[in-house]
């Protein structure tokens, strides 16, 4: 479904899948921006953790005068949530932030597409999932695009722009707009795995995890030198703890699968954490241990 010739593409209304720490920060970020924001997910309980969390973290920029008061109350007022996919179907821009595995984001879209207006834009926030071949499954393929945030979105200035093979000019134009006014800078990436950030990121945080295993460094030396060396805000096995092992995994198995390059094989170490299910913060245990008061190295 193309948009009529000469057909604006005003984006007032937007639709976010998932209420995790993705798409609660992608919520944030919009309905601090003026826009009408709904968000979906499978459970009601994450929606009510996700509403807690947006208002504890413009809270926070209250208090450090980022924002006033009373943006954080039309912020708040801009936003709503639905456990039924169906309907966000007549948002104007909708951004898929549901679980990094392609099969999800697939069902995803095909339950949702039957419902869309014919001029919404569909985007994912895949951090490594072909845009073409997500957009091939959809009834827009010339509509669709990634959209991919950083996190913690509220902080991160970036969004990378990703054209699939047939994404028209006008949605690639609305969607830089759209990324002006929520107050971040573009970059646009060619759809090709892990696009740029983690084409680039993911090697060397998967090169670190092999300095480990093969005991060139421990998780501390390893961390502190990338962090002291090169003035890394953060080392890379921290930095991957931060991400999700799992994650971290997902994308290089994208990377070596697409790519077919031995360089981008996932070391076998960050493999086995995985399977320990030590997948970092969100379990409590990754390179680091986070169950005391303060992180300790498990290597």
């Amino acid at each position: 479904m193309v948009a009529m010739k000469g057909q604006k593409m005003d984006i007032q209304s937007v639709g976010v899948i998932g209420a995790g720490q993705m798409g609660n920060g992608i919520a944030h970020v919009f309905a601090l921006a003026g826009y009408d924001v709904v968000i979906n997910d499978i459970s009601e309980e994450n929606l009510t953790k996700a509403i807690t969390l947006i208002g504890k973290n413009l809270d926070r920029q209250v208090q450090r005068e980022k924002i006033t008061a009373a943006e954080r109350d039309g912020a708040m007022d801009r936003i709503s949530t639905t456990s039924t996919l169906t309907d966000l179907g007549q948002t104007d821009l909708v951004i898929e932030a549901a679980t990094e595995r392609e099969a999800v984001k697939v069902a995803i879209f095909k339950e949702l597409v039957p419902h869309l207006k014919p001029t919404t834009i569909l985007t994912s926030n895949t951090s490594s999932i072909s845009i073409t071949r997500l957009a091939s499954g959809t009834d827009r393929p010339e509509k669709f695009m990634g959209f991919h945030f950083m996190n913690p979105v509220p902080i991160m200035q970036l969004v990378e722009l990703i054209r699939g093979i047939a994404t028209d000019e006008p949605t690639y134009n609305a969607l830089v707009k759209v990324v002006e006014k929520i107050g971040k800078i573009a970059a646009s990436a060619e759809d090709f795995p892990a696009f740029i950030v983690n084409r680039i990121l993911m090697p060397m945080i998967n090169e670190a995890v092999y300095t480990l295993y093969e005991g060139v460094g421990n998780v501390s030396s390893i961390d502190s030198a990338m962090k002291l060396g090169t003035n890394h805000p953060m080392g890379p096995l921290e930095l991957a703890d931060f991400i999700g092992l799992d994650t971290c995994l997902a994308i290089m198995n994208v990377l070596h699968d697409g790519l077919a390059d031995t360089k981008y094989r996932p070391c076998p170490l960050l493999t086995k954490y995985v399977e320990a299910g030590w997948l970092g913060r969100k379990t409590g245990r990754g390179f680091y241990d986070y169950r005391g008061e303060t992180p300790v190295p498990t290597r």
